[in-house]
């Protein structure tokens, strides 16, 4: 699939649209921070709604789809992330989202007028999300690879929206045609480095550029623990933005470390609303937006003395001053040797219905 046949405008719902022309669509990653409580994921999407989230999203999975349940060395985490020594099947267990769980959660939402959607593990996770009315699908980073996967959740026609934290360019080629295939236009890439937490010097922001060589949306997935990186992201053009979001640091959850407190996220939806400000629209008239307040430092033309009808217009009774109220500057030499049709007083703002042409 070619950038040009993807979709610029990728409509959520009917209030909702994610394009280059809108505001960024910020997304509050709940993930396991729901410490295996129903009750505290309820109220963790409430928090993440007041605080300014766009969206909130959950992971679809059960840890007997993802891994086996064997003790070995083949199943220990090794690597240097916080899950380090930890065994796979009792971390996913841990942190699941249970599949009973969700045709509740999707009725909150929607009762509660929150927008929820979620990232599928694998194909059984798909319908089940389908029988929610799963509105957007998220396909996770490690999970590129996946092309079954992709078919499945591409097969929707809903958008879906693709973190490349472990992809290479082939990765994402790969994902993309699977997409075109199935007739899906609907897709958004995310910079994402799957690193837990991400530090500093991993996070390569610039990778944003080459996403958008496959892709008209583009965003960013953090993972870091700090605003900088999501604030950078809005500068590069990233128009969607992932964070995870917990409703305390008390909470059990093997996530905790790189996830933001409703005080915290808020802070930074704040801070990317006041970066979209600065940023402006690069199709928006910059001259027009600022007419009125630049009509005391911009110049125009003047009458610096009185004129009786008939009279001819000179470079000793017209001048260019402050403020730009009057006639353009790119007309005074077009008016000089023009009579005036009615007497006028000095300091007058010249106009050209005064003038016989």
């Amino acid at each position: 699939m070619s950038i040009s046949s993807l979709n610029t405008k990728i409509k959520i719902s009917q209030k909702i649209e994610i394009s280059n022309n809108k505001k960024c669509f910020i997304v509050a990653e709940i993930s396991a921070n729901h410490g295996g409580n129903l009750n505290i994921l309820k109220k963790t999407m409430l928090a993440a709604n007041k605080a300014g989230a766009d969206a909130v999203k959950i992971q679809t999975y059960q840890a007997n789809t993802m891994t086996l349940n064997y003790n070995n060395v083949h199943f220990k985490i090794n690597d240097k992330s916080i899950w380090k020594g930890q065994n796979l099947y009792e971390l996913y267990k841990k942190a699941e989202t249970p599949f009973r769980w969700h045709k509740e959660i999707f009725r909150f939402a929607k009762k509660n007028k929150i927008l929820c959607f979620s990232a599928p593990f694998d194909i059984s996770a798909v319908n089940l999300l389908e029988k929610c009315d799963c509105p957007i699908y998220k396909i996770a980073s490690p999970e590129i690879e996946d092309l079954n996967l992709i078919r499945s959740v591409a097969k929707t026609k809903k958008p879906i929206i693709i973190s490349t934290g472990i992809a290479d360019t082939d990765n994402i080629k790969d994902a993309i045609n699977v997409c075109r295939k199935a007739k899906n236009k609907n897709i958004i890439l995310l910079n994402c480095i799957s690193s837990y937490p991400a530090k500093n010097d991993e996070l390569n922001l610039l990778h944003i550029n080459k996403l958008k060589k496959f892709s008209k949306i583009v965003g960013y997935s953090d993972h870091s623990q700090s605003d900088l990186s999501c604030l950078l992201s809005i500068g590069m053009g990233a128009k969607v933005v992932e964070k995870h979001f917990i409703l305390n640091k008390k909470i059990n959850s093997p996530d905790k470390v790189f996830s933001y407190n409703p005080r915290q996220f808020n802070n930074l939806v704040k801070k990317i609303r006041l970066i979209e400000k600065m940023l402006g629209n690069e199709n928006v008239n910059k001259k027009r937006i600022l007419k009125n307040k630049l009509k005391t430092v911009t110049r125009s033309i003047f009458f610096c003395k009185n004129m009786i009808k008939g009279e001819t217009i000179n470079k000793n009774n017209i001048k260019s001053v402050r403020p730009g109220i009057g006639l353009k500057l790119k007309y005074f030499n077009k008016i000089i040797g023009k009579r005036v049709n009615k007497n006028i007083s000095g300091g007058q703002p010249v106009k050209l219905k005064d003038i016989e042409f």
